[in-house]
């Protein structure tokens, strides 16, 4: 039953990934589709726009989420794939590794998002 409810984890944060990639690509990378639908961005890779987005909190949350939901995503998926090769009795060592690496990247990333945002957007 508990990894039933990991792998439901999993499919939401797979929803997730999802939404905030498409915001990503539609903000990032399709100015053309974005102009034809009247609304106008500013060139996204400008530095004043790098800057703005740097310094703008609901970004930070979004990179942060974005961090969180790929990571367990993908860690969980890569886990999944390993237990499949691993012993029974590594299966242990095997969670505990994935956690310590998911840990370790998600601290990591949050300090340097964080980081970032308060030197202004750098």
């Amino acid at each position: 039953m508990r990894e039933s409810r990991y792998w439901i984890l999993s499919l939401g944060a797979a929803v997730c990934l999802v939404v905030l990639l498409g915001i990503h690509l539609s903000i990032m990378h399709l100015d053309t589709l974005l102009a034809y639908l009247g609304v106008v961005n500013a060139d996204p890779l400008h530095y004043q726009a790098v800057m703005a987005r740097g310094r703008s909190g609901g970004w930070v949350l979004a990179y942060i989420l974005l961090l969180a939901f790929g990571l367990y995503h993908g860690l969980y998926g890569l886990r999944s794939v390993l237990s499949e090769v691993v012993s029974p009795t590594g299966q242990r060592l095997l969670t505990w590794a994935v956690v310590a690496v998911g840990f370790i990247a998600f601290t990591w990333g949050t300090y340097v998002v964080i980081k970032s945002s308060l030197m202004g957007g750098v």
